[in-house]
C-alpha cells in the first residue's frame, strides 16, 4: 500500500519564502508602484528603424519611460524629426544614420555605441522589409535582400553587442533584446511575401536560439510577433478604407494595432516586470495567431 504524501504549507522553507516575497512586496510599496515595474528612468536603449511605424511607437514608449534611446535609421532626417518630435518626454533621444543592409554598416552601428556608452541597457531589433510579388515573379533578389536585413542584420548586431548588454545585465534585472517578427512569421497569413514570411519565422528560432546561449550572461531575448499596425510596410492598405475594412475583418478583434498596445508590451518586457521572461515569442496580432479556421463543426453545420 501506498502512503500518500502531503506537503505542509507550514514548514520552515515555506515560512522563508513567503518571508522574502512579502519583503520584497514592502518594497515595492514603498514607491510608486508603477514606476518600479515600468520605469526605465537611467536604462539605455537602442532602437533599430526606431523612427518610424511600429520601431517609432516603441521608441515613443521608452523615452516616455524615461530611457535614454538611440534611433538608427538610413533616412537620418526622418531620425532628427522623429527625436525632435519626443521632446519634452522624460527621456532622451540620439538620431544617427545607420545602414543595416550589409556587415559594414551592422559592425559600424555597434562600434558608434561602443564608443559612446560604456553599456546598453535594451536593443531592440525593428529595422526590416518586405517584398510582395506573384510566384512566378518573385525574384532571387528578394530573398537574398530580405533575408540579410530581417535575419542576419539583427543577429550580426547582437553578436556585437553582447559585451555592452552583458555590461549592463544583472542576474536580477537582465539586459534585454527583443527581435521585432511578424504573426506572418507565425501563420500563413497575408499576401504573397515570401521571403519576408520566411524570414520572420527565422528571426522567431534565432530568438529562440539566443535565448539560450545570453542568459548565462544575464541577457533576455524575446520576440514579439505583431499583426497589422499602421506603417510605411502596411501602407497600401491602411490608407484604403476599403482594404483596412478587408484586412481588419481577418482580426478577431475586428481593429489595426494602436500604439499603445505595442507601449505596454514594450514596458513590460523592459522594465523589471519582465526580467523572467525569455526565450519567447509574443504574439500581438488581436486574435490572429489563434483564429479559428474552418474545421469539423464548420462543416457538419454546413450540411
Amino acid at each position: 500500500m501506498v502512503t500518500p504524501t502531503t506537503t505542509s504549507t507550514d514548514s520552515p522553507a515555506n515560512g522563508v519564502i513567503e518571508s522574502a516575497s512579502q519583503q520584497e512586496l514592502n518594497m515595492i510599496d514603498k514607491a510608486d508602484y508603477l514606476d518600479s515595474l515600468f520605469s526605465l528612468e537611467g536604462k539605455t536603449a537602442l532602437v533599430t528603424g526606431g523612427a518610424t511605424g511600429i520601431g517609432y511607437m516603441i521608441t515613443h514608449a521608452l523615452v516616455s519611460a524615461g530611457a535614454k534611446v538611440y534611433i538608427a535609421s538610413r533616412k537620418l532626417e526622418a531620425c532628427d524629426k522623429a527625436a525632435a518630435s519626443f521632446a519634452g518626454l522624460s527621456g532622451s533621444c540620439i538620431p544617427f544614420g545607420a545602414d543595416l543592409s550589409n556587415e559594414e554598416g551592422v559592425v559600424s552601428l555597434a562600434a558608434f555605441i561602443a564608443d559612446n556608452e560604456p553599456a546598453l541597457d535594451i536593443l531592440v531589433n525593428n529595422s526590416g522589409r518586405s517584398w510582395g510579388a506573384p510566384l512566378e515573379q518573385f525574384p532571387w533578389k528578394a530573398w537574398e535582400d530580405i533575408m540579410t536585413l530581417n535575419v542576419t542584420a539583427p543577429f550580426t548586431l547582437v553578436r556585437e553587442l553582447t559585451p555592452l548588454l552583458a555590461a549592463a545585465g544583472s542576474a536580477d534585472n537582465p539586459s534585454r533584446v527583443i527581435n521585432i517578427g511578424s504573426v506572418m512569421g507565425t501563420e500563413p497569413h497575408g499576401f504573397p511575401a515570401y521571403s519576408y514570411s520566411a524570414s520572420k519565422a527565422a528571426i522567431h528560432h534565432v530568438t529562440r536560439y539566443l535565448s539560450n546561449e545570453l542568459a548565462a550572461k544575464h541577457i533576455t531575448v524575446n520576440a514579439i510577433a505583431p499583426g497589422p499596425f499602421p506603417s510605411g510596410m502596411t501602407a497600401f492598405f491602411t490608407r484604403d478604407e476599403k482594404l483596412t475594412t478587408a484586412v481588419t475583418r481577418g482580426v478577431p478583434l475586428g481593429r489595426l494595432g494602436r500604439p499603445q498596445d505595442l507601449a505596454g508590451l514594450i514596458l513590460c518586457l523592459c522594465g523589471i516586470s519582465g526580467a523572467y521572461i525569455t526565450g519567447t515569442i509574443i504574439p500581438l496580432d488581436g486574435g490572429m495567431s489563434a483564429a479559428r479556421t474552418l474545421g469539423l463543426e464548420q462543416g457538419i453545420a454546413a450540411v
